[in-house]
């Protein structure tokens, strides 16, 4: 992590994630977006994690620039996502976005959920 405008940058994101995620926005059509990441209950360990394409911010909401690419993050979620790095691939498991979170206590089998 380096600090992004004299704030420390909460998140890593892979080449390849990034990757991805161009490669997603065009293919949607989706011109000027966010991606908003995001921690909500539920998932087999708690809490898990949530992905989505946004137009607009909300308040309070902490949006960073990753080689382009408009990261969002709510205020509820940041704690529990500062220092992750986000990762993608694609191997025998499947495609898929990997986030690993030094804030977990303890991840599921699959990763797409943990428990803080």
């Amino acid at each position: 992590m380096g600090p992004v405008g004299g704030i420390c940058d909460p998140i890593t994101v892979s080449t390849d994630a990034l990757g991805k995620m161009r490669t997603l926005m065009a293919e949607e059509g989706l011109g000027d977006v966010y991606l908003r990441i995001w921690v909500g209950g539920g998932g087999c360990a708690g809490f898990q994690y949530g992905f989505c394409f946004e137009g607009t911010t909300e308040p309070g909401d902490r949006v960073i620039d990753k080689d382009g690419v408009r990261v969002v993050i709510d205020p509820l979620s940041l704690p529990y996502l500062m220092g992750v790095d986000i990762d993608y691939r694609d191997d025998l498991k499947g495609a898929r976005f990997v986030v690993k979170n030094p804030n977990a206590r303890s991840t599921c089998g699959c990763g797409n959920s943990f428990s803080a």
